[in-house]
């Protein structure tokens, strides 16, 4: 079924679609996109219960190892503002075909390589191959749904990444237990290579300067290698639209994703997922070497305990799809704005933000609960269920609030989505490097419950940017756009 472009003149007569790529097609494109992100957060999680054993045999202090998840973190703040600039002006498809091959590279480094500062070194070009797939994929979702269903793209696009919380330490602590660390890097690089592979034959541009709703032939650089697959513009399936206008073509420009910050509805929606990322990081972070030291855990029981996590968050994919869009819906008809689910709505007349935001604060509020309980449950050597219990539920609450988060940020940036993750992910991988760099000796000074009373903490405070958002959020958008509310 054709999804269709709607203007504020058009009416429901109009049957231009704003894409002409299939549901199904779209469901497999997003399949692509959502495993090449898969890898973004995989290789931080997967790679959690391996640092006491990487450690060892390195001959390095747990501290040095803790230094190649921050030196990770700071390249992934970095690397997406190139990525994301040069996907929105140079196309989607070969940015995919460029970080993958250099992250399958570096894959195949570490798991060869023999000393800690290699390691280090090797980690900081696997961020730097794989931590821009998170901005481009969306980009990709801004290309081809509508804003009205875009809460269900972004949820599926977000569950193909919140599986790597849960898979990707029990997969780590597998591989630390049986054939050795390595293979977790031997295992990134086959299981990337076949996503490679199955990218460069079936994944198309979707990129609108480049082929407009799909009904713009591109060339073949931007086509998939396999024949007669994901080629809209050679079926009947409705009026095309022209290609958008494409941006001159230059070297791929960080400094955009700071300009982009500079839009005060943009800064202030993308500081409550930094700061619930950052809780979310030092979680992980510190959760082996600590359940393995409290409640006497081996390696592999150390990969088991981020499941709780995981699937609270795979959970939140499946039910918060439904939730946001839902939201929209019921925003619209108290504003009495119709909904066309085939339209694409000019969101410069709608209050997005009260869509998106209405329902974050009870996730938040959840968030809060469960991460302050957890670290004083830890703190006092509950029963191991207790602390489990409360990740199960930030894990849920925190991957609401980021699926919320991410679909906002597409919706008030359609001009350079890809770009505005990008900056999303700067902001927040600043933060959180900075927080996980610090957490050893915070937890040897403060203790574990304290830290993580500051954790929930910071809880509050991304649900009071939430309230700045919904009170002065439109206003600052319509403004940017030369528009008044009235």
């Amino acid at each position: 079924m054709a999804t269709v472009l709607n203007s504020p003149t058009s009416g429901p007569e109009s049957v231009i679609p704003y894409t002409l790529f299939t549901k199904n097609e779209r469901r497999w494109i997003v399949a692509m996109i959502a495993l090449a992100g898969w890898f973004s957060t995989l290789s931080s999680f997967i790679y959690y219960p391996a640092i006491p054993v990487i450690a060892d045999d390195l001959g390095a202090s747990i501290g040095m190892i803790d230094l190649t998840v921050t030196s990770y973190l700071v390249v992934s703040a970095i690397a997406p503002a190139v990525v994301g600039d040069a996907a929105d002006t140079f196309g989607r498809r070969p940015l995919y075909a460029i970080t993958l091959s250099l992250y399958v590279a570096a894959n195949v480094g570490i798991a060869l390589q023999r000393s800690a500062v290699a390691l280090l070194l090797l980690r900081m070009l696997q961020s730097a191959g794989i931590s821009g797939t998170f901005s481009v994929a969306y980009g990709v979702i801004a290309d081809i749904s509508t804003p009205a269903e875009r809460g269900a793209f972004v949820s599926a696009l977000s569950f193909g990444i919140t599986t790597a919380p849960s898979l990707g330490p029990v997969l780590g602590g597998a591989f630390a237990f049986g054939p050795g660390w390595r293979w977790i890097f031997w295992f990134l690089t086959i299981a990337s290579g076949f996503c490679l592979l199955a990218m460069m034959l079936a994944l198309p541009e979707t990129h609108r300067a480049y082929i407009g709703n799909g009904g713009t032939r591109p060339a073949r650089l931007y086509r998939p290698v396999a024949p007669r697959i994901m080629r809209p513009w050679k079926s009947d399936r409705g009026p095309k639209a022209p290609p958008s206008p494409r941006k001159p073509r230059k070297l791929p420009n960080p400094i955009k994703s700071l300009r982009i910050l500079s839009r005060k509805d943009v800064a202030v929606s993308i500081m409550p997922g930094s700061f619930l990322y950052t809780v979310y990081c030092c979680i992980h972070a510190s959760l082996a070497t600590t359940f393995m030291d409290i409640y006497h855990l081996n390696k592999w029981q150390a990969g088991l305990i981020y499941l709780p996590f995981g699937i609270g968050a795979i959970i939140s994919t499946l039910v918060s799809s439904k939730w946001i869009d839902h939201d929209y819906r019921v925003v619209a008809k108290a504003h009495g704005l119709p909904i066309n689910k085939v339209s694409g709505d000019n969101l410069l007349h709608f209050p997005i933000e009260e869509a998106r935001i209405r329902s974050a604060f009870l996730p938040t509020f959840a968030s809060f609960v469960s991460v302050l309980a957890y670290g004083w449950l830890v703190a006092k050597h509950t029963h191991l269920a207790a602390p489990l219990a409360c990740l199960f539920v930030a894990g849920f609450s925190i991957q609401t609030c980021f699926n919320i988060n991410n679909t906002l940020l597409v919706d008030i940036n359609q001009d350079a989505p890809a770009t505005a993750q990008a900056s999303s992910n700067i902001v927040r991988c600043i933060l959180s490097a900075a927080l996980v760099a610090a957490l050893e000796k915070m937890i040897d000074q403060m203790g574990f419950g304290w830290t993580f009373t500051l954790m929930s903490g910071f809880c509050l405070i991304a649900g009071f940017f939430y309230l700045i958002e919904l009170r002065y959020g439109r206003g600052w958008r319509t403004a940017r756009h030369g528009m008044t509310l009235d």
